[in-house]
């Protein structure tokens, strides 16, 4: 093996839409940030139905966790990285309309 080589390291990537969701598993390079994952997944050829520049800008979190800067943030081995799509209603939005809802 050559000394030079990089190690190489396991992650996934996951996105979901309401209707379906992908976890796509890759070997990369370690070092490699969460945003760089992300675009070595392909998503848009996933799931062509979005447009590419949402995963390009994406908020992204591992296991549920936020990342605060995902350029940044180098993966780790079994790290899994989840694109988040943005809210469709706010929340605060939502409970006023739940309640509205159950006063009529």
């Amino acid at each position: 093996m050559d000394a030079e080589a990089p190690s190489m390291m396991q992650v996934e990537v996951a996105f979901a839409l309401p209707s379906r969701q992908r976890i796509i598993q890759l070997s990369l390079p370690e070092g490699t940030t969460a945003r760089e994952a992300v675009q070595q997944a392909d998503l848009p050829h996933h799931f062509p139905e979005v447009a590419p520049a949402t995963f390009d800008e994406a908020p992204l979190g591992i296991f549920g966790k936020p990342l605060r800067d995902p350029q940044q943030h180098a993966m780790r081995d079994g790290d899994r990285v989840e694109v988040y799509r943005p809210l469709q209603l706010d929340p605060k939005a939502a409970r006023i309309a739940r309640a509205a809802a159950k006063r009529d």
